[in-house]
């Protein structure tokens, strides 16, 4: 090697080892991660909004004691007051917070919001690209039609839970006329959607009853369209409310003597439980992710919230979040959401309710999902719901390969 080439070598190798060792500070252990929550904290369903910030803030401590990258996660706390406008305005305080993290879930107008802007963010400002964690966003179009390879979605879809739900129904002789009552946006449009196709294919002789939607949060009073559940001769009502929403519902059902039964996503969510009682009992069905006596970690962790904050836990999802974000850290040594991205693209990892597979074509998280019943508690299923001595208890439980959905996903993927 000649004295020049030495000089030259000199910058370069140094230049090489700052590079190298920027990149390793990115996966230093005890770096903070900082995660945007852009969620209600005010209006009618602040009650779910301030459940999951504590969900969410509970649970960073629990992966901060322990997570394959040695990370420390903080959560930030936005009220977007269930507005997609405000969910835009909570972004851009995020973003110019530093934060490269953001996660919602109640609301898929919001949702549709986020995924827009990020997406152009993203485009403009290379470098400075932000990863959006979908915890409870269900629209399928997320995954379908609005793909986007910065979004990444932690629960099942309305399409998946509807799969499930129904092949539970069509077994199920006593169902014969369903009444479809749900949230007038994306959501509530999609389950009305869904129950009708698959009811239509795997029990053609059930009759829609009726269908409604209703404002989504400004409904107070559901006795009028209780009302009309009666008259409709309806046995059955599938609903995909959530919130207040769900919780007025079944209180004006029950005072009115309805006694048919409701296939439900959401029924044990904050003031739901309250609202069903004991007069619920065997009429109240839930699908979801989780259920309340899954047993081991699950049920030490859900014991554990319920001392701490006099409520339940219930987003399943925040684990999946902490649970494959440590996990693509670890392994793209780095915090870096472009390199955590391509990481989380097809990651598989254990959670609380089994294997789970973040699918490369969508970003939509494949998991086991259960259906529940409301009843009494009993000394198996012991969890106690919003202290009301009754529970959710699981009657059915399907395998990712049972619920998948097919997506329709073009994802445009960076470079």
């Amino acid at each position: 090697m000649s004295k020049t080439s030495k000089t030259v070598f000199k910058p370069l190798a140094l230049a090489a080892l700052l590079a190298l060792s920027a990149g390793l500070s990115h996966a230093q252990k005890g770096e903070t991660v900082k995660i945007a929550w852009i969620d209600p904290l005010s209006g009618l369903m602040a009650p779910v909004g301030q459940n999951q910030v504590k969900s969410f803030q509970f649970f960073a401590e629990k992966f901060n004691a322990s997570n394959p990258a040695g990370v420390k996660f903080e959560i930030i706390p936005i009220d977007n007051k269930l507005s997609p406008a405000e969910s835009l305005n909570a972004l851009k305080s995020a973003i110019d917070q530093g934060v490269r993290y953001v996660t919602q879930g109640n609301g898929s107008g919001a949702a549709l919001a986020l995924i827009d802007a990020i997406n152009k963010h993203n485009e403009r400002n290379p470098g400075k690209e932000v990863v959006y964690l979908n915890h409870s966003a269900v629209d399928p179009d997320l995954t379908n039609s609005k793909c986007s390879y910065w979004h990444f979605r932690m629960d099942a879809d309305t399409s998946m839970k509807m799969e499930a739900m129904t092949t539970f129904m069509k077994d199920q002789p006593d169902i014969k006329k369903v009444y479809l009552l749900n949230q007038n946006y994306a959501h509530g449009h999609q389950v009305a959607r869904y129950a009708k196709e698959m009811l239509a294919r795997k029990r053609p002789d059930v009759q829609i009853a009726g269908e409604d939607l209703h404002p989504l949060a400004q409904v107070r009073d559901f006795a009028p369209y209780v009302a009309k559940i009666k008259a409709s001769g309806a046995d059955t009502v599938i609903t995909g409310n959530w919130g207040s929403d769900l919780a007025l519902l079944i209180k004006a059902a029950n005072e009115a003597g309805y006694n048919g039964k409701f296939f439900t996503y959401y029924a044990g969510v904050t003031g739901t439980p309250t609202a069903l009682g004991t007069g619920s009992a065997g009429r109240v069905y839930q699908i979801a992710y989780n259920h309340y006596n899954m047993g081991g970690q699950m049920q030490k962790w859900q014991e554990e919230f319920q001392k701490k904050f006099d409520a339940d836990f219930y987003t399943g999802s925040v684990i999946h979040i902490y649970t494959l974000l440590g996990e693509a850290m670890a392994k793209a040594k780095s915090t870096d959401p472009v390199k955590v991205a391509a990481v989380l693209e097809g990651l598989k990892a254990k959670s609380f309710n089994g294997d789970v597979e973040v699918r490369k074509g969508d970003h939509q998280l494949q998991q086991t999902l259960f259906l529940s019943v409301w009843q009494k508690t009993d000394a198996k299923n012991n969890y106690s719901a919003e202290k009301t001595g009754m529970t959710f208890v699981p009657v059915r439980t399907f395998e990712p390969y049972v619920s998948s959905t097919p997506t329709s996903c073009q994802m445009k993927r960076p470079g």
